[in-house]
């Protein structure tokens, strides 16, 4: 139970004096990059920038507290931004007190719905699940993250745009308006930005292209229209209270669930895909419960939803991170760099921020594996553009839940189409092969198939049409399958293989099972397979099936056959 509930009282007792300074080490830099990020992807959801920083100081901290993951690093993330400014901007005014108050109660919906399939243990669900879609989505949000800053970075006013499409036309339309003076600054923040990236990748390049676009606008003079971010409040997360009035709960339940499947999905890939190189074990379950506690706790520290960030996450296995102690340095060094810099913001031109955001909006799209899928998977190449494309043009949580069902259905399409391999006798070796791979020779009257995946009642119909197709061929009455692929058998699938094997009865026939799996077996026996279909019709040994079978072909059959598959065929020679 302890484990359970407080995970982090089982690896807190092991750590060493080394791992603590790696940890430090790592929070540190962690703090860092954290600091212009929050900035930004408060700003991308809406919201008054210090909130983005409260995020990132309360939800790594309950997360690394309550999870599994020994690197996942939890906040503020540009996906999930993207998806509370659209959840919340239709029902009250970006930064306004309702939209903060609404968004906190979004906050804490999404919390109880993640803790809920954490407790419901419901973390198996996230493997059915593309990556895909994840994809699809971020490549989706970060068009739709860069054209929202648009507008700050050419001082052209474009709220009368609400979707993707009128946003562009909004500002096309106005381009008389365009400020140079704006426009440079946002355009040498993204070049600053660009430039410590590639010649010294080491430093913090938002960081570092932030103040150089403050520096700019100081130059330019403040009366060439360039509007300033503000001073943002030094001071710790104040407490908040989510608006939880029925009415509220009720307009946002939906958005909140979208918002906590796409945290989760994020977390939990995110998590997984640093485990391969920290050669450490996830449990989903856990990291459910760490995500939905982080965000009903940081509901009423002033914090928005926040889910794994792979940036940070990805920064902090890098810098040395041995466990879950390095957010929470990083979120209490945060505290103390807030304290200092907080001030500063007030020089901030909101063109810097913009140029920042679209760096993070171009970071957002996974290139490498967009070109994977579009070259390699149709299938999957339709989930990616069907995703895409419903981020951009459809509300962004039908979109999360359009991919996830894509996703589920491409699933149970692969799934409901088992491999379902004639066998062959390869000579030479003296084996079964494929017949696809090695035509060989096949016995006119025993086919050996190899069916691989479940049967169970989405694939019956697939694996009825196949076997019938075979045993209707003329004098095929016998049909040796070989079971050691199946991992499954439910009672539609017990049906079924009775069913063929009382049609190949009435040729004088039957079914026979080579190489079951025992709890497959088990299981089925208690459907019902055996005794319909006889026990001694199950087998062990393939040599042992043969021979069993072989006496009950029809001989004058045998006695013209030319293929000779089976050792017992040489008394026909």
């Amino acid at each position: 139970m302890k484990n359970h509930f407080f995970p982090f009282l089982v690896w807190f007792k092991y750590l060493t004096f080394s791992d603590v300074k790696a940890d430090f080490i790592a929070g540190l830099t962690g703090a860092v990059i954290v600091l212009p990020q929050g900035v930004a992807f408060a700003t991308i959801a809406g919201l008054p920038p210090e909130y983005g920083l409260y995020t990132a100081m309360v939800t790594p901290v309950i997360a690394a507290l309550f999870g599994s993951s020994k690197h996942l690093i939890s906040g503020p993330t540009t996906a999930i931004s993207i998806v509370v400014f659209s959840s919340i901007s239709g029902y009250a005014e970006p930064g306004s007190e309702q939209f903060i108050a609404m968004t906190l109660t979004l906050t804490l919906m999404a919390g109880v719905y993640q803790l809920a399939f954490g407790l419901a243990r419901l973390g198996k669900l996230v493997d059915f699940v593309s990556h895909t879609v994840v994809i699809g989505f971020t490549a989706g949000a970060a068009i739709l993250i860069a054209t929202s800053q648009v507008q700050h970075i050419t001082a052209i006013d474009a709220e009368n745009g609400q979707s993707f499409i009128q946003s562009w036309i909004a500002t096309l339309s106005h381009l008389q308006d365009l400020n140079w003076s704006v426009l440079s600054v946002g355009l040498g923040t993204l070049a600053v930005a660009i430039l410590i990236k590639q010649y010294w990748p080491k430093l913090p390049n938002l960081l570092v292209a932030m103040v150089a676009g403050s520096l700019l606008a100081l130059t330019i003079g403040s009366d060439s229209g360039i509007a300033l971010v503000g001073a943002i409040p030094a001071g710790l997360p104040p407490l908040s209270m989510p608006d939880l009035s029925l009415h509220t709960l009720q307009q946002l339940a939906p958005e909140a669930f979208a918002i906590a499947l796409l945290g989760l999905i994020e977390a939990v890939s995110i998590s997984r895909a640093i485990a391969i190189k920290s050669h450490q074990r996830i449990y989903p379950n856990q990291e459910f419960i760490g995500q939905g506690l982080s965000n009903i706790v940081g509901s009423f520290f002033s914090c928005y939803a926040g889910s794994g960030s792979f940036t940070r996450s990805g920064v902090n296995f890098a810098a040395g991170a041995k466990s879950g102690l390095s957010a929470i340095f990083a979120a209490i060094l945060l505290i103390f760099i807030v304290l200092l810099v907080a001030p500063l913001t007030a020089y901030l031109p909101v063109a810097a921020m913009g140029g920042v955001i679209l760096i993070v909006a171009y970071n957002l799209v996974d290139f490498t594996h967009i070109k994977k899928i579009l070259s390699t998977s149709k299938a999957e190449s339709s989930v990616l553009l069907i995703t895409f494309f419903s981020t951009l043009f459809l509300e962004l949580e039908f979109a999360i839940y359009l991919g996830v069902m894509m996703s589920i259905i491409l699933f149970l399409a692969k799934t409901s189409t088992p491999e379902i391999t004639e066998m062959s006798l390869n000579i030479e070796q003296h084996r079964f092969v494929e017949a696809t791979i090695h035509p060989g020779y096949q016995c006119p009257q025993l086919r050996v198939l190899r069916i691989d995946m479940s049967i169970y009642f989405g694939s019956v119909n697939h694996i009825q049409n196949r076997i019938e197709s075979i045993f209707s061929q003329p004098g095929v009455s016998r049909v040796l399958i070989i079971c050691g692929g199946i991992n499954f058998i439910d009672l539609s699938g017990t049906d079924l293989l009775i069913s063929l094997d009382k049609k190949l009865q009435a040729k004088g026939g039957g079914l026979y099972f080579f190489a079951m799996k025992p709890l497959v077996k088990q299981r089925a026996v208690k459907l019902g397979l055996i005794p319909a279909i006889a026990k001694e019709r199950f087998y062990d040994s393939k040599r042992k099936a043969i021979e069993d079978i072989f006496p009950h072909l029809q001989p004058n059959i045998c006695e013209n056959c030319q293929q000779h598959v089976f050792k017992e065929c040489s008394k026909y020679d």
